[in-house]
């Protein structure tokens, strides 16, 4: 974990925004500002996936290189503040997470609560947004926008079967694609909206992609597999052409806007 007193909150990768790719990645690390130290948590905690999403950050850099694309994620760690949930989230600032209680987020004042919006999640959400514009701009069409993930290969006891699982709400344009994709390998295991279910109303997914009817798809890949610079590589080596077939197609970069089944948080 690293901790810096000049921290910014966001990190954009550079790449050729003509492609119409936005690469993004939520979880990335694990670091906190320096006036924040530990959040009263020994060291070790920062080692788990209630920190930060493993992996995710050496797949995005990796896959931004091959594809030539721009990426952004978030430069601190979910249990400063998750970018993926929505502001009214009550699992926004988490107390309690797997086990683990964060003794610098309980009590929480409203003043401290909107004093992390304001420096870290809400310029998170600006600088998504902005390459998203920026990019539907020089490449003069709608973007895919691409967010990887991981997860805990054992999740309260229960193993976790998949290889892979993509997350969607109402708009399966890449989702469907991607599954076919990656599941044409037999030995392959890939959830349809697993571990998780896509439909989190006010999560990034939701206010960047399905509010504005863009393409979009989010990739949860088994920690285990990328958790290391080897497992990072193949898996950026393996998803550059998915990504990139994927974006040749006409009806990928095309609005269409959809009722929604995202419930109430």
């Amino acid at each position: 974990m690293t901790r810096s007193a000049l921290f910014a909150p966001v990190v954009v990768i550079e790449g050729d925004r003509r492609r119409g790719i936005v690469l993004v990645a939520d979880h990335a690390r694990r670091d906190l500002p320096d006036e924040y130290g530990d959040l009263g948590l020994p060291s070790s905690e920062f080692d788990r996936h209630i920190a930060y999403d493993i992996g995710v950050e050496m797949v995005i850099r990796k896959l931004a290189e091959r594809l030539g694309a721009p990426a952004v994620f978030a430069a601190f760690s979910r249990l400063l503040i998750d970018p993926n949930r929505g502001e009214d989230d009550p699992t926004l600032i988490r107390q309690l997470y797997d086990g683990t209680i964060v003794p610098a987020n309980y009590p929480m004042s409203a003043e401290e609560r909107e004093r992390r919006l304001d420096r870290f999640y809400r310029p998170y959400h600006d600088a998504v947004a902005a390459l998203i514009a920026s990019v539907a701009h020089e490449s003069g069409a709608p973007p895919l926008i691409f967010s990887v993930h991981s997860f805990t290969p054992i999740m309260q006891g229960r193993a976790r079967p998949w290889h892979a699982g993509v997350l969607w709400d109402l708009d399966d344009r890449v989702a469907k694609l991607l599954i076919g994709m990656l599941a044409a390998d037999p030995l392959t295991v890939v959830g349809d909206n697993e571990p998780y279910d896509g439909a989190l109303k006010g999560d990034t997914m939701y206010k960047h992609a399905i509010v504005n009817g863009f393409a979009h798809a989010l990739l949860e890949i088994r920690q285990d597999l990328i958790a290391d610079e080897t497992g990072a590589e193949a898996w950026a080596e393996r998803l550059a052409p998915i990504v990139d077939a994927i974006n040749l197609r006409p009806d990928i970069h095309v609005v269409k806007q959809f009722g929604s089944r995202t419930g109430p948080m």
